[in-house]
């Protein structure tokens, strides 16, 4: 019988590996890439869409809280300062469940990026695995459309490894450290973006 580890020592393992995943060169390289796409979407007013399944939906709402509220200049009322405009496709639930009853679960986000998105906007598709039948669908309508794509994704990348203008694959074969390094990833881009370069006044 196999001996149960210790829970020190599978936090120790869980922690460890979270670690390596974070601090692999990979990380820097693709936010050398991310944070310009973001700056300029911010200066040029254009729109970041996000979308997920599951956690990675999740992860997609998380992100348009920190990066449309966390990287404005002030939160008090006064003369309006440049923002990063973000969406969170997974959140429409109406159009979701509209297009998942009426057509195909697989096209939940492609339609709605066909409606809302155009040429020189940003979509940051998640998914875990890399091979979400929706989001891979709105990876080609942004193409389509001329809309740069981010892809987070981990596990070997999977098809959105091959489909995004740059993407994040985390080397790890735990989907839980491929969502922690999707998260710290959020919290860095926010804190950045707020910090380094904080919105003109």
């Amino acid at each position: 019988m196999t001996e149960t580890p210790s829970l020190d020592r599978a936090l120790a393992t869980y922690v460890a590996e979270t670690r390596a995943a974070i601090e692999a060169p990979y990380l820097l390289e693709a936010l050398r890439k991310i944070v310009p796409i973001f700056l300029k979407a911010r200066e040029e007013d254009r729109t970041v869409y996000f979308f997920g399944n599951g956690g990675s939906a999740s992860t997609a709402s998380h992100f348009v809280v920190d990066i449309a509220k966390g990287t404005r200049r002030s939160l008090h009322p006064g003369p309006l300062t440049q923002r990063i405009r973000c969406v969170a496709l997974n959140d429409n639930v109406p159009s979701v469940m509209a297009w998942a009853n009426d057509a195909s679960y697989d096209r939940i986000f492609s339609e709605q990026l066909r409606g809302l998105a155009v040429r020189g906007d940003v979509a940051v598709a998640i998914s875990g695995s890399g091979n979400s039948p929706n989001v891979l669908e709105a990876v080609k309508v942004a193409q389509e459309l001329g809309v740069t794509v981010i892809g987070l994704t981990g596990i070997g990348g999977g098809k959105l490894k091959e489909m995004a203008d740059v993407p994040v694959v985390v080397p790890s074969p735990s989907m839980q450290h491929t969502e922690d390094v999707h998260l710290f990833l959020l919290h860095f881009l926010m804190a950045y973006l707020r910090d380094v370069h904080p919105p003109p006044a």
